[in-house]
């Protein structure tokens, strides 16, 4: 995409434990486009901390809630972030198309991860469970509602 807008392409691979619900990230490729890079360093960790943003946003981050409405994932104590043990060993390349609306010819890299990686693991799990007849996923991606996905489609007769 030739404009002023940041642009990225991106791609999982993922296995899911159909007795846990486990899912696991095999390969995950990443290409982005920030326009001209000023900082590498500045940037590249951009990407970092926005991809585990997304992670944390499609496979594990969920409020819960007692029955009486009590917040029972209020804390991050209980509140299920990504760690360094989860996160997958990104296989990152770069594109640079400059902006034509600003002399340096830069573009905004931080919200690439949060935007671009939570529907690529919902199509990559969609992908992975399609055997079992499962259509219809939405992030967060945890181990139960992926269990019970895949349970509900063999019960059901899909799978």
């Amino acid at each position: 995409m030739n404009g002023p807008t940041t642009s990225g392409a991106y791609l999982a691979l993922v296995t899911i434990d159909a007795d846990t619900g486990r899912m696991t990230i095999e390969r995950f490729v990443v290409v982005d486009d920030c326009g001209v890079v000023v900082n590498p360093l500045l940037v590249q960790g951009q990407r970092h901390g926005g991809l585990a943003q997304g992670l944390g946003e499609g496979a594990f981050e969920r409020m819960v809630y007692a029955e009486d409405g009590q917040a029972l994932s209020a804390s991050l104590l209980d509140y299920a972030l990504p760690t360094a043990w989860s996160i997958p060993d990104w296989s990152m390349g770069q594109t640079v198309t400059p902006s034509p609306i600003n002399q340096l010819g830069v573009k905004g890299i931080g919200e690439a991860g949060p935007i671009g990686v939570p529907p690529t693991l919902v199509s990559a799990v969609l992908d992975a469970l399609a055997p079992f007849g499962v259509t219809e996923i939405h992030p967060p991606l945890h181990p139960e509602k992926l269990w019970r996905a895949i349970h509900h489609a063999r019960l059901s007769g899909k799978g």
